[in-house]
């Protein structure tokens, strides 16, 4: 049995005001049973494009364990969307993704380019990703937009 590589999939929102602060609009991206741990997956929401990460029950995890992460899909050091397509790990408990292209190295939770593998970022782009809120209802992954 072949499973559906989720990770070029378009996946079309809902739209809804937001309670949080600062964030404008929370959009429903997919299933939490769609996103498979370790593994990002692509979500698109009008231009912006963002990778999820599902992180397994896992004790190496830590307080992580379960957790969903939404960062930009945008690799600042290749200029190419393909975080979504990373390898996830952890760096002293926290959950990590390096990015495909060259190795670089970003924080799940703060974004933070945490190894650089000799390179700099694209023009003007800053070497640390964006982050996305992230909430889960009635098993439906929701990111937070500005």
């Amino acid at each position: 049995m072949s499973l559906p590589d989720l990770s070029d999939a378009q996946i079309t929102g809902e739209t809804w005001a937001s309670d949080s602060l600062g964030v404008g609009r929370w959009e429903r991206a997919c299933l939490l049973t769609d996103l498979f741990p370790e593994r990002g997956a692509a979500a698109l929401f009008g231009t912006v494009q963002v990778a999820l990460f599902r992180l397994p029950d896992d004790a190496a995890y830590g307080v992580h364990a379960g957790q969903v992460y939404a960062v930009q899909n945008l690799d600042p050091f290749s200029g190419a969307h393909v975080l979504s397509r990373g390898i996830v790990g952890t760096r002293a408990g926290e959950p990590t993704v390096a990015a495909p292209v060259y190795k670089q190295v970003f924080s799940l939770v703060t974004g933070k380019c945490l190894v650089t593998a000799d390179k700099t970022p694209k023009e003007n782009l800053p070497s640390d990703l964006a982050t996305y809120p992230v909430r889960l209802c009635d098993g439906m992954v929701h990111v937070g937009l500005p």
